[in-house]
């Protein structure tokens, strides 16, 4: 089915008084998510009395909301015959575990060999879904971050996958072999990330124009130079496990923008030879978006962090011995 695309016009009496109007869309405009509705909003394809009004204004009683959801626009990016690490698949999903260095969506230097190519080739029905150069996809990973991704393969199940991300009523668990050795067995980090005030590039815990984010750690492995973690995150926020971890002083090992250079002194040989940083998306729990059912996904720690992994407990060994 595709999703819905054409005018609206919505009413407000006694219902959503005091919401924000982009959520308001979003609740009330079939497969319209409330990133859409703002985008619609900024752009003027929406209004409330005719006038263009911000993605945060609240509603009041009487106003009439009316605007227009265009057709999705074309895919085009090419299906690729790449191999996919399939955990899971029905008629309304499909889960994947990403290897590092697969880009997710097509940007300028890649616009092939990206996950939404592979996915194109094995989903080939999904055109229309989630827009040209996301489709189906509901949540992302950095190129170098290894782990599971939802992709939705109907518009139904990309709105209902979209607000249980929103809501954060999902649970999503990271590995991630730090730096250092923790001095606690267990932590929680709430510090607001934004925009880094110099390098827009990055994110920053300073910036000034910030949101909240939560990130809860323990520690699975406790090595001398560095800590093996198990990572909840509570928002979803651009680089937040790595921001946070380098906030604590024990950034990402092969992190080298918010973490040590691999040629850092202090580091062990088989920190040196980590060659992307070692973040794994391990697990996640959701509601089906069909069934209703919850489903609890792991995605197998990839080699090279094993090979690390193994190196420094052979480390400790040898200590010990």
């Amino acid at each position: 089915m595709m999703p819905f695309h054409g005018p609206f016009s919505i009413s407000i009496l006694s219902e959503h008084l005091g919401e924000r109007l982009d959520n308001v869309i979003a609740l009330r405009v079939t497969d319209c998510s409330r990133s859409m509705a703002a985008n619609l909003l900024r752009e003027g394809q929406i209004r409330v009395q005719n006038e263009i009004k911000k993605p945060g204004y609240r509603v009041k009683a009487g106003d009439i909301i009316t605007g227009c959801i265009p057709a999705p626009e074309p895919i085009s990016c090419e299906p690729e015959a790449i191999s996919l690490c399939v955990l899971h698949e029905d008629d309304d999903i499909v889960v994947i575990s990403k290897p590092a260095g697969m880009v997710v969506h097509p940007a300028p230097g890649h616009f092939s060999g990206t996950l939404v190519n592979a996915i194109l080739y094995h989903c080939p029905n999904l055109e229309g879904i989630g827009g040209k150069i996301r489709p189906g996809i509901v949540h992302r990973l950095d190129k170098d971050t290894s782990g599971i991704l939802v992709v939705a393969k109907t518009a139904a199940a990309q709105v209902h996958l979209s607000a249980q991300f929103k809501d954060r009523t999902l649970q999503k668990t990271y590995l991630a072999l730090v730096s250092g050795r923790m001095k606690t067995a267990s932590g929680v980090i709430d510090l607001p990330i934004g925009r880094h005030p110099v390098d827009r590039k990055k994110m920053s815990v300073l910036s000034k124009r910030n949101r909240d984010a939560r990130t809860l750690w323990r520690v699975k492995e406790l090595f001398d130079a560095a800590s093996f973690l198990e990572i909840e995150i509570k928002t979803g926020r651009t680089h937040q496990i790595r921001v946070h971890c380098a906030s604590m002083q024990h950034p990402v090992v092969g992190d080298t923008v918010y973490g040590y250079r691999n040629s850092a002194a202090h580091l062990p040989d088989i920190l040196k030879t980590v060659t992307r940083q070692m973040l794994h998306a391990w697990r996640i729990v959701f509601t089906h978006p069909a069934t209703g059912e919850t489903i609890h996904l792991e995605a197998p720690i990839p080699e090279d962090m094993l090979q690390v992994l193994n190196g420094l407990r052979m480390m400790t060994e040898d200590l010990l011995a």
